[in-house]
């Protein structure tokens, strides 16, 4: 699948989105609830209304799926889906480690993804079949010998019902939880393609949170899957995890479904 036209046309799709955000990043605006007063409420829908424009324009057989918009159906078997802000509380906190997510699926699975920090002007882009790039240059995750070594991240433990956060903890506890990140949403997946971080874990994410990550992650020699090992896909339940050295994999699984 030669995707040099869709990643030309992705990569200008972040462009537009960061244009429009980065002038509520930081601005002051009121930002107790999401009223329409809110900076990520402003920043997210001129962010989605740009990329949505471009894409009516360019490619108006393709779907849509969007956080803020809702589904358009396509009639070409290729949805872009879009997070202009995944990592609303990041955003509104003012700190830059949220981020643009755009993916590309075909018949149901990711064949591209961006993620973009506007702020930070990061950005990683991965495709089927071809590596990762982070701002240009490959993006490759790093060995991890043993699960003990790992470094483990989580948006927060807030995001797990109390079934899910035992499977968590059941991992947390192996792997080196002195240096367990929390907070970060999509950057931790980013971190984990330039090899900074091992494995992020979490649950209850919608297909706009992850569908961009699996290209970025898997492009950098990482993996992606379900909380059972299984690829993730428009059907995928939410549970996911991402494991920069596939060599663990089972390491994990096993982790997670240990019964104390």
């Amino acid at each position: 699948m030669n995707l040099d036209a869709e990643l030309a046309l992705a990569a200008r799709l972040a462009d537009a989105a960061g244009a429009a955000i980065r002038p509520h990043f930081r601005s002051g605006l009121e930002s107790e609830s999401k009223s329409d007063a809110s900076p990520v409420t402003v920043a997210d829908r001129a962010a989605e209304e740009a990329v949505r424009r471009i894409l009516k324009a360019e490619v108006p057989r393709d779907g849509v799926i969007g956080e803020e918009f809702g589904a358009e159906e396509g009639a070409s078997g290729r949805t872009w889906v879009l997070d202009p802000i995944d990592g609303t509380v990041s955003f509104l906190a003012g700190r830059p480690i949220f981020g643009t997510l755009i993916a590309l699926l075909v018949d149901g699975w990711p064949v591209l993804g961006i993620i973009d920090q506007p702020i930070l002007q990061e950005r990683w882009v991965g495709a089927s079949g071809r590596p990762t790039r982070f701002n240009g240059k490959e993006a490759r995750t790093r060995t991890c010998a043993k699960l003990a070594g790992a470094t483990l991240a989580t948006t927060g433990p807030q995001y797990f019902d109390d079934h899910q956060g035992e499977h968590f903890m059941a991992l947390a506890a192996r792997t080196d939880h002195k240096r367990m990140m929390m907070g970060g949403d999509c950057y931790n997946y980013g971190l984990l393609a330039s090899g900074h971080l091992d494995l992020v874990c979490e649950a209850g994410l919608k297909l706009h949170d992850w569908a961009a990550l699996v290209p970025v992650v898997e492009g950098a020699g990482g993996t992606m899957c379900d909380w059972n090992g299984e690829p993730l896909h428009a059907g995928s339940d939410g549970h996911v995890l991402a494991i920069g050295d596939p060599a663990r994999l089972e390491d994990v699984i096993e982790a997670m479904t240990c019964h104390h």
